[in-house]
């Protein structure tokens, strides 16, 4: 009977987009706030390989590039289930209707890749105890959020992004999931001088995809013969992605993604933030940018 009533309801009405709760400083959904215990205490595997972004930096474009990788450009291997199911994601739950979580992981055999968008300082504690291998990607800010600010309208598991206005302010203070955009590419560029973590940047990988697969095939210490890295770089491509339901997110998530608004794979280009930024908007970002980063050497391209 209860199956039968949660078919009934149609989700669109029953999810309720979550509030944000502080956890050391750094804002998550309730949910994952309510789970926080058992991510922290999360025990990693030293041949796990995890994968850390800002959220829309191209996570879901580089955990295909990996599994493409490991599975030595078997696109249908790579078709087995859903990015989510095939590269559990480390932190995320959502109470209605109930998604796995930790458990995920924790059930999945050796060797695992998993997903994150903690910042450096919330990252479990045993993936620097097992020494795994990391790879960052990072994206510029601008277009981060521009692609963040869509996400939020179609997915309904994140909070309401209010206005385009009200969106872009809320990113510069940082009081957005999984906390300020600045102190997370930050902090994971400091971290890589002492961990092993491969940093990359999502603009060299619109720019020359071929050269950054070579770069995380090389960090994952696999051999790629010419044929199948030119196979990943085409089947790891926007478009081909985009049509793929094993990757864009059209399987997992119904009624809690809606698709019609913003697509979950809506652009991938950038300097996209130039349709969105006015005048104003951006001299304002840019000034508030300066300070925020003047104490890194982390630099950034807008456009390619």
């Amino acid at each position: 009977l209860a199956m039968d009533k949660m078919k009934d309801l149609s989700l669109g009405e029953t999810v309720m987009r979550s509030e944000l709760f502080e956890v050391e400083g750094i804002s998550l959904t309730q949910p994952i706030a309510s789970i926080w215990d058992q991510v922290w205490k999360f025990k990693a595997r030293p041949d796990d390989v995890l994968i850390a972004t800002y959220a829309k930096a191209g996570t879901t474009w580089t955990q295909e590039i990996v599994d493409m990788i490991q599975q030595n450009g078997d696109t249908e291997k790579c078709k087995r289930e859903t990015t989510y199911k095939r590269q559990p994601f480390l932190e995320w739950f959502i109470a209605e209707p109930p998604s796995l979580r930790v458990e995920l992981a924790e059930a999945m055999p050796s060797p695992r890749t998993i997903k994150t968008h903690l910042p450096v300082q919330l990252l479990p504690p045993s993936f620097w105890e097992q020494n795994c291998k990391i790879i960052y990607v990072a994206r510029n800010a601008k277009d981060n959020l521009v692609s963040y600010y869509h996400f939020h309208r179609m997915n309904k598991g994140l909070p309401d992004p209010g206005t385009w206005e009200e969106f872009v302010e809320k990113f510069m203070t940082g009081k957005v999931l999984w906390g300020s955009w600045y102190d997370h590419v930050k902090g994971w560029w400091k971290a890589k001088d002492k961990h092993r973590i491969l940093y990359l940047f999502y603009e060299d990988m619109k720019e020359n995809p071929k050269r950054e697969i070579q770069k995380i095939a090389k960090f994952l210490e696999k051999d790629l013969s010419q044929e199948v890295l030119n196979k990943i770089v085409h089947n790891t491509s926007f478009d081909v992605m985009k049509d793929n339901p094993m990757a864009n997110y059209t399987r997992d998530f119904q009624g809690i993604m809606d698709h019609s608004i913003s697509p979950f794979m809506r652009k991938g280009t950038v300097a996209d933030w130039k349709n969105y930024f006015t005048v104003s908007q951006n001299e304002k970002f840019d000034e508030d940018y300066k300070k925020k980063m003047s104490d890194t050497s982390l630099v950034f391209r807008t456009e390619l």
